[in-house]
């Protein structure tokens, strides 16, 4: 026998489930995992061609990589495969490899231009030293866990009755010979960069120097603030001036371009860090 008051708090109970049901709060969601991304790094090493002045290598750096390639310029003015290793700059390379977080590290070694005779202190012997320098270099970044690539030397842009003189020819030569011993990827930029400012031109291709034909030298622009401290220990001031090897901002950005391409070309694992 139902009461009244039965009646009322069974449809009391018929009422309110649904009611609850409909305010209960939802299932709490479930986290999208985050995918760790690891960082890789690039190190260029090389002569006055690649390096901060005169050279690609700051337009690499600042234009053609991403955010999750490390890039770091140790190539540095008037170093063959011989000094640089004599002076240590090869010990800091060798360091940097060694710096543990990276996926991969890749070091870019392009020698030639103070391999050439003539060069007190800096000159190889092209048919035994410069390869061997080359080999040794690849052997102990690969010791240090790096990937080694071999860069053929950027051409001079000089050219006597309209045609380009391409004297580093040999050592773009010895470099494919290591590269092909070792089993190294290769940047041809030598035989690229010949064969392009040979199409252009002489005057075409002055407009890649660091400051425009005509001038002798002069003082890089960047000056630093006055101040005490920097008048005791000033900022490094770069002499610049007109020749047919090193390069100014359009130059670098130029054969920047190129390494780039041929990069993305010689080893396509590392076209997701590129920029064109």
């Amino acid at each position: 026998m139902t009461t009244k008051f039965g009646t009322v708090a069974v449809a009391f109970c018929l009422f309110a489930v649904p009611a609850m049901a409909q305010t209960a709060p939802p299932a709490p969601a479930v986290p999208v995992p985050v995918r760790h991304i690891k960082p890789s790094k690039i190190i260029l090493v090389g002569d006055s061609t690649t390096a901060v002045f005169g050279g690609w290598g700051p337009s690499f750096c600042g234009y053609h990589v991403t955010s999750f390639l490390a890039c770091l310029n140790l190539a540095r003015g008037g170093r063959s495969t011989s000094n640089y290793r004599a002076e240590g700059s090869w010990d800091i390379a060798l360091s940097e490899m060694r710096t543990p977080g990276y996926r991969d590290i890749w070091v870019l070694i392009q020698f030639g231009h103070n391999d050439q005779p003539g060069k007190p202190g800096r000159s190889t012997d092209l048919a035994s030293e410069f390869p061997a320098n080359l080999k040794r270099y690849i052997e102990e970044a690969r010791a240090a866990g790096a990937h080694p690539v071999l860069v053929t030397p950027l051409t001079r842009r000089s050219f006597v009755d309209g045609k380009l003189v391409n004297d580093l020819a040999p050592w773009a030569a010895a470099t494919r010979k290591v590269a092909a011993e070792l089993k190294v990827p290769l940047l041809d930029l030598n035989a690229d960069s010949s064969a392009a400012v040979g199409a252009m031109g002489s005057a075409e291709a002055d407009r890649f120097a660091e400051v425009p034909p005509g001038a002798v030298q002069a003082v890089s622009p960047r000056a630093p603030a006055r101040s005490t401290e920097v008048m005791v220990n000033p900022m490094a001031q770069p002499k610049l001036s007109f020749d047919h090897t090193h390069l100014g901002i359009e130059g670098a950005n130029y054969f920047a371009t190129m390494v780039t391409r041929e990069l993305s070309v010689a080893i396509p694992e590392m076209r997701p860090f590129l920029v064109p």
